[in-house]
């Protein structure tokens, strides 16, 4: 049976299957569909015509407008029908046709969502990425399965993101781009293949870091790639200079991680 709040609000033409966990003041609207195995934590609002799947929980808050289908099985290759999550957290807005697939057993299986995320018309996130808190994916930003998203970062509309791509905390990627490689904190990303063009200092002056801060990361930033060798190489060897300005070691530390793909630069893609 069903755990339905008593405060909860089900449209009469809603489907809600037995085994669905639904909190207080969740209003589920008229033609939704909400699956047996799915959680929707209080205040969670399902427009007309959404459709919630899965071994899914929604956080607290979070609205999802009509035609959005949350929680559909991974579109992997190798999907094979196994037990995979996803868990979205609280406040976020999914707008028309957003998709979100569960997880893969083999790429961990599930995809996470932070909080206060905004996902506008037909944004796409696909099997096992996980999103950090704070993000924005415009119209028809694509997200390919195993991508990681930190933090406040903005994806402009019609982006594609490669498989397994890392996109640092407050990056901002233009319209229309094509993501193929990893792009540092902070990183302003443009074009088709897609090229790390500088910095995004509106968003961190926005966000609050001081000015005297900022040229500190941007003499970091040059120091990275306009210097001879490798960007890796360069980033190790500045990283004594840089203790006292955590967004530049922050951008070191995204640096030295391990990755599945290159990184992004000034130079990548260019002919």
């Amino acid at each position: 049976m069903s755990q339905i709040a008593a405060s909860a609000v089900i449209h009469p033409m809603a489907v809600v299957e037995d085994g669905a966990v639904i909190g207080e003041n969740v209003r589920v609207g008229p033609f939704c569909r909400v699956g047996p195995r799915v959680t929707l934590k209080d205040g969670v609002e399902l427009l007309s015509n959404a459709v919630v799947t899965g071994l899914t929980e929604i956080g607290a808050g979070t609205q999802i407008h009509p035609m959005a289908v949350i929680g559909g099985v991974s579109q992997s290759l190798h999907e094979a029908g196994e037990d995979s999550r996803l868990v979205v957290g609280a406040n976020c807005t999914m707008r028309e046709g957003v998709t979100m697939n569960c997880g893969t057993v083999g790429g961990g299986g599930i995809t996470r969502v932070g909080d206060n995320c905004l996902f506008l018309a037909n944004s796409h996130v696909a099997h096992d990425c996980i999103l950090g808190s704070g993000i924005i994916l415009s119209n028809n930003v694509m997200l390919a399965g195993h991508v990681r998203v930190e933090d406040k970062a903005i994806l402009s509309g019609g982006c594609a993101v490669h498989q397994f791509v890392r996109i640092g905390r407050q990056a901002f990627i233009g319209g229309l781009s094509a993501v193929a490689y990893d792009v540092i904190p902070y990183g302003m990303l443009n074009g088709n293949p897609g090229i790390l063009g500088g910095l995004n200092v509106v968003g961190m002056s926005r966000s609050g870091i001081e000015r005297s801060v900022i040229h500190q990361v941007r003499r970091a930033f040059k120091q990275i790639f306009e210097s001879e060798g490798s960007a890796r190489a360069n980033a190790a060897a500045i990283r004594d200079e840089y203790l006292d300005c955590p967004p530049a070691i922050e951008i070191l530390d995204f640096i030295a991680a391990e990755s599945d793909r290159a990184l992004s630069s000034p130079h990548r893609g260019k002919t």
